[in-house]
Protein backbone atom coordinates (compact mmCIF):
# COMPACT_ATOMS: atom_id res chain seq x y z
CA UNK A 1 0.00 0.00 0.00
CA UNK A 2 1.36 3.38 -1.06
CA UNK A 3 1.29 6.06 1.62
CA UNK A 4 1.57 9.70 0.69
CA UNK A 5 1.35 12.84 2.75
CA UNK A 6 0.59 16.21 1.22
CA UNK A 7 3.12 18.94 1.96
CA UNK A 8 0.65 21.79 1.32
CA UNK A 9 -2.84 22.45 2.67
CA UNK A 10 -6.21 23.78 1.59
CA UNK A 11 -6.26 27.57 1.39
CA UNK A 12 -2.48 27.87 1.02
CA UNK A 13 -1.10 30.19 -1.68
CA UNK A 14 1.49 28.44 -3.88
CA UNK A 15 3.41 29.27 -7.02
CA UNK A 16 4.72 27.06 -9.81
CA UNK A 17 8.47 26.43 -9.87
CA UNK A 18 8.81 26.84 -13.65
CA UNK A 19 5.75 28.67 -14.98
CA UNK A 20 4.65 32.20 -14.05
CA UNK A 21 1.47 31.52 -12.09
CA UNK A 22 0.29 31.10 -8.54
CA UNK A 23 -2.90 29.96 -6.93
CA UNK A 24 -4.84 28.75 -3.90
CA UNK A 25 -5.13 25.03 -3.09
CA UNK A 26 -8.77 23.90 -3.08
CA UNK A 27 -8.32 20.13 -3.40
CA UNK A 28 -5.55 17.52 -3.17
CA UNK A 29 -5.20 14.08 -4.79
CA UNK A 30 -2.89 11.70 -2.92
CA UNK A 31 -1.47 10.63 -6.29
CA UNK A 32 -2.09 11.44 -9.95
CA UNK A 33 -5.80 11.22 -10.70
CA UNK A 34 -6.31 12.96 -14.02
CA UNK A 35 -6.74 11.47 -17.50
CA UNK A 36 -4.05 9.60 -19.37
CA UNK A 37 -4.47 12.07 -22.24
CA UNK A 38 -3.70 14.98 -19.89
CA UNK A 39 -0.55 13.21 -18.65
CA UNK A 40 0.63 12.28 -22.16
CA UNK A 41 0.29 15.91 -23.30
CA UNK A 42 3.12 16.90 -20.94
CA UNK A 43 6.50 16.68 -22.71
CA UNK A 44 8.16 13.44 -21.58
CA UNK A 45 11.23 15.21 -20.18
CA UNK A 46 8.96 17.36 -17.99
CA UNK A 47 6.42 14.75 -16.82
CA UNK A 48 6.11 14.56 -13.05
CA UNK A 49 6.01 11.27 -11.16
CA UNK A 50 2.48 9.93 -10.67
CA UNK A 51 3.14 8.69 -7.11
CA UNK A 52 3.04 12.07 -5.37
CA UNK A 53 0.28 14.47 -4.33
CA UNK A 54 -1.31 16.57 -7.06
CA UNK A 55 -3.00 19.85 -6.20
CA UNK A 56 -6.03 21.59 -7.66
CA UNK A 57 -5.43 25.35 -7.64
CA UNK A 58 -7.57 28.38 -8.32
CA UNK A 59 -4.79 29.89 -10.38
CA UNK A 60 -3.92 33.23 -11.91
CA UNK A 61 -1.27 34.69 -14.15
CA UNK A 62 -0.89 38.10 -15.76
CA UNK A 63 -3.52 37.32 -18.41
CA UNK A 64 -6.21 35.09 -16.89
CA UNK A 65 -7.78 33.04 -14.12
CA UNK A 66 -8.16 29.26 -14.37
CA UNK A 67 -8.01 25.95 -12.52
CA UNK A 68 -4.59 24.25 -12.54
CA UNK A 69 -3.64 20.66 -11.68
CA UNK A 70 -0.03 20.54 -10.50
CA UNK A 71 2.31 17.94 -8.99
CA UNK A 72 3.80 18.65 -5.58
CA UNK A 73 7.35 18.64 -7.02
CA UNK A 74 6.44 21.67 -9.16
CA UNK A 75 5.03 23.84 -6.38
CA UNK A 76 6.56 26.08 -3.73
CA UNK A 77 4.93 28.36 -1.16
CA UNK A 78 4.23 31.87 -2.42
CA UNK A 79 6.20 34.25 -0.23
CA UNK A 80 4.83 37.54 -1.60
CA UNK A 81 2.16 37.88 1.10
CA UNK A 82 -0.20 39.15 -1.61
CA UNK A 83 -3.76 37.84 -2.03
CA UNK A 84 -4.85 35.96 -5.16
CA UNK A 85 -7.59 37.63 -7.21
CA UNK A 86 -9.29 34.54 -8.68
CA UNK A 87 -13.05 35.29 -9.02
CA UNK A 88 -14.10 31.89 -7.58
CA UNK A 89 -12.24 32.25 -4.27
CA UNK A 90 -15.30 33.59 -2.47
CA UNK A 91 -17.24 30.41 -3.26
CA UNK A 92 -14.85 28.30 -1.17
CA UNK A 93 -12.83 30.56 1.11
CA UNK A 94 -13.09 33.51 3.44
CA UNK A 95 -10.98 36.66 3.23
CA UNK A 96 -7.20 36.40 2.89
CA UNK A 97 -5.60 36.52 6.35
CA UNK A 98 -2.18 35.66 7.69
CA UNK A 99 -1.00 34.57 4.23
CA UNK A 100 -3.78 32.06 3.58
CA UNK A 101 -7.48 31.64 2.86
CA UNK A 102 -9.70 30.01 5.53
CA UNK A 103 -12.27 27.46 4.30
CA UNK A 104 -15.84 28.76 4.19
CA UNK A 105 -17.74 25.60 3.22
CA UNK A 106 -18.67 22.36 4.94
CA UNK A 107 -16.43 19.36 4.18
CA UNK A 108 -18.14 15.98 3.79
Amino acid sequence: MLKTQAKYHLGQVLRHRKHPFRGVVFDVDAMFSNTEEWYENIPEESRPRRDQPFYHLLAENDQSYYVAYVSEQNLVPDETGEPVDHPDLGDLFGDFQDGRYPLQFQLN
